[in-house]
């Protein structure tokens, strides 16, 4: 074997310092470091709560990346329907892998970090009874025309409680068309979060509605005259009575009863009527006026009539045919 000097020696120990250093260098920046590809990494949570009816990727996991329009559309992912309001769902590893792999996106440079099991709940807002019945109470309070004193609610019936999704709760309250708030009544609750309709419940309200009304103080045959000696005030509850029952006296005086009617029995507006004040072949004043000019004739009665009525009268001298508005027993009146 050839010697080597200790000159020669020392030389390839400097040219090794130098050149080993450059070798590690260019080695390692041809080397792939470890996830060297990854810009994306999706961290799902083993649990959490949503709001909306569908369940986005973004209100389940952290999305983190340096291509901002790759994250935005990644949270946008419906991973499926969320479960009802205070419910819960789960999802195996396997199963939301699968349902993110249907997307059409570049996986390669994503990472995904999921829990072997993710449980999903939905958040919800429960509307208790006793908020339920103030919300009917209200209505009835605000579409109801008696006084205070002669209105009480007497029960409302409606369920335990409501559960409805998280979000901005309205109501409206529904009633019968052509049904009056009293007696036993009911009701329809519409509860809608941010706008829309998410639940109708049925309620029914018991109201009783006190008021006076007119009473016949003693039976009544039919045509009578009714006075002040035949009638008397009484409190009742208005939602067992009909709706067009007389209550205020004055409506009832100086008419007459269509029929008989019994003691003690509230008087209806159907039952009464005004006497006529003229009959068929009364002889009559018929008065034309207009304009300062007044007309007066003679007139004979074709058929009865009350106040007010329109009625056909026949002129004694002119024999012309005429229709009138009776004004008293004595007198009708024509208008042109």
């Amino acid at each position: 074997m050839k010697p080597y000097s200790l000159k020669w020696f020392k030389s390839k120990c400097f040219l090794a310092s130098v050149l080993f250093p450059v070798a590690i260098l260019i080695a390692g920046s041809l080397a792939p470091a470890a996830d060297a590809t990854i810009m994306t990494v999706i961290s799902v949570r083993e649990k959490a709560e949503i709001e909306d009816g569908d369940i986005l990727l973004g209100s389940i996991a952290a999305i983190e990346g340096d291509n901002t329009h790759l994250v935005d559309r990644l949270k946008r992912i419906v991973i499926g329907k969320a479960p009802m309001p205070g419910k819960s769902r789960q999802y195996e590893q396997r199963d939301l892998m699968m349902r993110l792999k249907r997307h059409d996106v570049d996986w390669s440079g994503v990472r995904l970090e999921i829990p072997q099991r993710i449980e999903i709940s939905r958040s919800f807002v429960e509307i208790q009874k006793p908020e339920l019945q103030k919300i009917i109470t209200d209505f009835i309070l605000d579409n109801m025309h008696q006084e205070n004193g002669s209105l009480r609610i007497k029960e409302i019936r409606v369920p335990e409680s409501v559960i409805l999704p998280k979000g901005r709760v309205a109501y409206k309250v529904l009633s019968p068309r052509n049904r009056r708030l009293m007696g036993r009544c009911p009701l329809t609750v519409e509860l809608s979060v941010n706008g829309h309709v998410q639940k109708k419940i049925w309620a029914t309200a018991m109201i009783e509605v006190m008021g006076t009304v007119v009473v016949t103080r003693k039976p009544l045959g039919r045509y009578k005259p009714i006075t002040e000696d035949d009638i008397v005030m009484q409190t009742m509850d208005l939602a067992n009575l009909p709706h067009n029952v007389v209550t205020d006296p004055h409506a009832v005086l100086g008419k007459r009863t269509k029929r008989a009617i019994g003691a003690r029995v509230p008087i209806k507006t159907d039952t009464i009527e005004l006497p006529p004040l003229v009959k068929r072949g009364d002889i009559v004043v018929i008065i034309a006026e207009s304009r300062g000019l007044k007309i007066t004739a003679r007139g004979q009665v074709k058929k009865k009539g009350r106040l007010g009525e329109r009625i056909p009268v026949v002129n004694v001298d002119s024999k012309k045919l005429l229709y009138a508005l009776v004004v008293d027993s004595n007198t009708v009146k024509v208008e042109f």
